[in-house]
């Protein structure tokens, strides 16, 4: 087995930079009941024991303390309200209250809601999370608003919005975007130079096709996009963008509009085919993920999870420019066999001749 001669925020920088690093960086994405697993399989108290086991190259991420207003009990600091629903392998927090629903007019949402403050966190610890990590990559600010604005305004009537209720759209996307802004100018200005990647995310995809028409991504998303795109760029950070699903039609104004690496890589979602994604775009685009877990990691074998990762390799890491990762969260209901498996090929296959 050859010997490493790089850290991993070293692998992860020359990958991002185009450079030849000594193996192909390898990153970690899943559930806390999935991981809680792999620990137990592995033997490891910490997860950070698991990381070095598998060699796992982890992100660190940067953020500031909330020292806010005290959210009402069972809310969060935007007013929504979740409870835990299991799914018998673990649970997960479905919203279930929806502050901004009752309102039907951009003048009712102004006058009676009060939208979080980045005045209301405090970002002079920041530094000191850094301290003992300079040797991996870190990860800082970014932004996912129709997210959140999915959970104020209810999952069903956020997508009603954007043909009902444009003005709220731009309204409230706006404030979100703002405080996303703010939020990633004040992280860079606390670590100068020290951040090296942020999510510029939203999922727009299904397994088929777009969950939302050109013409409304265009609007009420992209122009915001491209505001924390050039904030990261003018700071030297790579914009990391994560979109799950079918998201092909979309991609080319993706890339035009300045993203640098794309996550997860479902290639099993139409149109997300890992030869012609290499073929078209592997020339302005990194690639982050790739290793199913729809089936491959999921229900699949040992065997057919190692010839995954050398498919991914070989399709995705072709004259360089991959980070080998899950297609999105590892799910419980992945063997931990399977998940060692994933690690353990990268690390014998992904070595760079």
């Amino acid at each position: 087995m050859p010997r490493e001669t790089m850290t991993p925020r070293e692998r992860w920088l020359a990958v991002l930079h185009r450079e030849c690093p000594d193996r192909v960086p390898m990153d970690y994405w899943a559930t806390a009941e999935a991981t809680a697993k792999l620990k137990k399989h592995l033997g490891c108290a910490e997860d950070q024991a698991m990381y070095e086991r598998l060699h796992i190259d982890r992100v660190i991420t940067l953020g500031p303390a909330y020292v806010g207003p005290s959210p009402l009990p069972g809310e969060d600091i935007y007013g929504c309200r979740h409870r835990q629903v299991d799914y018998g392998a673990g649970v997960y927090a479905e919203c279930v209250y929806s502050p901004l629903a009752q309102w039907q007019s951009v003048e009712e949402i102004a006058r009676h809601y009060r939208w979080p403050s980045p005045d209301w966190y405090d970002y002079s610890s920041i530094p000191t999370q850094l301290k003992g990590w300079e040797a991996y990559p870190i990860r800082g600010g970014g932004s996912e608003p129709f997210l959140l604005y999915k959970k104020l305004r209810g999952e069903e009537q956020a997508f009603v919005d954007l043909i009902e209720h444009p003005d709220i759209v731009d309204y409230c996307l706006g404030k979100l975007f703002d405080l996303a802004y703010e939020n990633t100018r004040r992280i860079y200005e606390q670590a100068p130079g020290k951040v090296m990647i942020s999510y510029v995310a939203e999922d727009l995809g299904s397994q088929e096709s777009l969950m939302f028409s050109l013409e409304h991504i265009r609007r009420f998303l992209l122009p915001g996009m491209k505001r924390m795109i050039t904030l990261a760029h003018q700071a030297g950070v790579v914009v990391f963008f994560h979109s799950d699903g079918a998201i092909g039609a979309v991609l080319p104004e993706m890339i035009e509009l300045g993203i640098d690496v794309l996550n997860p890589i479902q290639w099993r979602c139409k149109g997300m085919e890992r030869e012609a994604l290499k073929r078209d775009f592997g020339d302005r685009l990194i690639f982050h993920g790739g290793v199913d877990n729809q089936y491959t990691l999921a229900f699949g074998s040992v065997a057919e999870v190692r010839a995954e990762v050398c498919e991914n390799l070989c399709l995705l890491g072709e004259g360089g420019g991959y980070v080998l990762a899950p297609c999105h969260n590892i799910q419980a209901v992945s063997p931990p066999e399977n998940i060692v498996a994933l690690y353990q090929s990268g690390y014998e296959e992904g070595w760079i001749n």
